[in-house]
């Protein structure tokens, strides 16, 4: 008879350590989360004062530097050769497309909606803007990406940003004279350097905490493996890009999240899937070719239309997000 109650207070305590297991892991994924989004935007506030700093010195607009800098994303670039190299061609794929798809539609519309970008871009930046997922076109062509297009991609992307240098130059992104005054104060040179590559690094640690206890969350989950590679994963790796677009215009920069924006989607549309498409060659879905490619095409042009007018609103920031929303349904929905 002693058995009968021992058994059941055996079995409640095992029922206790459970409990408090998946207590701590949803504690710890939420910290992690959380955590992370507090570092990226702490660093992003001193990545952004850096980027100025360095414009400076280098004599160059902070657009440009904000492209080419703050444009690279290595923790997008490694997931998408790792996922080449790895056999899983939808995240791989998924890093270009449902990344690209993700800092247009999620980082461009969200930022917006919380604080309205006012910039100029030159013209040629925004034909580059709106040709690079075309481009992109090429490697998807036949059931495997090619190695040929690869190397066009890539050759495309160092003339893109050889051209935001260029441009940025001679054109004025700003109405008022903050650059201007900016190059006129006096500092040391080693600052600007300093606040951007520290900056960079917490950034970079602070997208891992991000990507972390988003993936946990996800993981909690069954997704399909297409939902999983195109959507769910890029939104968890360039959660990050919100705060990037958001907090230089509502610091008076505007050009420094349009520089983001143009130099991101240049890195993944034309230099990470130039490297997948050259190193690691993979297969290239039906779905790919039919909803994504077609959508990222189709959201980047309209973001170059709000951008032409001369910046995107609130109301065009809330499309972007609309947009997103049926993106994210299309993919649930169709298999």
């Amino acid at each position: 008879m002693r058995a009968e109650p021992e058994r059941f207070a055996a079995h409640m305590a095992r029922l206790d350590d459970e409990t408090s297991t998946v207590i701590l892991d949803v504690a710890l994924t939420i910290g992690a989360f959380v955590l992370g989004v507090v570092v990226v935007v702490w660093s992003t506030d001193r990545l952004l004062a850096g980027m100025v700093g360095l414009a400076t010195l280098l004599r160059l607009a902070p657009f440009a530097v904000a492209g080419i800098f703050s444009g690279l994303e290595a923790e997008n670039v490694a997931v998408g050769l790792v996922a080449a190299h790895g056999g899983v061609p939808d995240l791989a794929l998924g890093t270009v497309f449902g990344g690209g798809i993700f800092i247009v539609c999620v980082a461009l519309g969200l930022g917006a909606l919380l604080f309205p970008l006012r910039v100029r871009l030159p013209a040629g930046v925004l034909a580059g803007f709106a040709a690079a997922p075309v481009l992109a076109g090429l490697a998807i062509v036949g059931d495997t990406t090619s190695r040929l297009a690869g190397i066009a991609l890539l050759v495309a992307f160092a003339l893109g940003l050889g051209y935001l240098v260029v441009a940025s130059r001679t054109h004025r992104f700003l109405d008022t004279d903050e650059i201007l005054e900016a190059a006129e104060r006096p500092g040391r040179w080693w600052w600007p350097v300093l606040l951007t590559v520290v900056g960079i690094g917490a950034i970079t640690v602070g997208a891992e905490l991000v990507t972390f206890g988003a993936q946990r969350m996800i993981g909690r989950f069954s997704l399909p493996a297409a939902l999983i590679g195109m959507v769910a994963t890029p939104a968890a790796i360039e959660l990050e890009e919100v705060v990037r677009q958001a907090i230089p215009a509502r610091e008076g920069h505007p050009d420094v999240s349009a520089g983001n924006l143009v130099g991101t989607l240049l890195y993944f549309v034309l230099f990470n899937l130039g490297l997948i498409a050259l190193v690691a060659p993979v297969h290239v879905s039906p779905l790919t070719r039919t909803l994504d490619w077609p959508f990222l095409v189709a959201c980047t042009w309209l973001a170059t239309l709000f951008l032409w007018r001369g910046g995107v609103s609130r109301a065009q920031g809330a499309i972007l997000l609309a947009l997103y929303a049926a993106y994210v349904a299309a993919h649930v929905f169709v298999r």
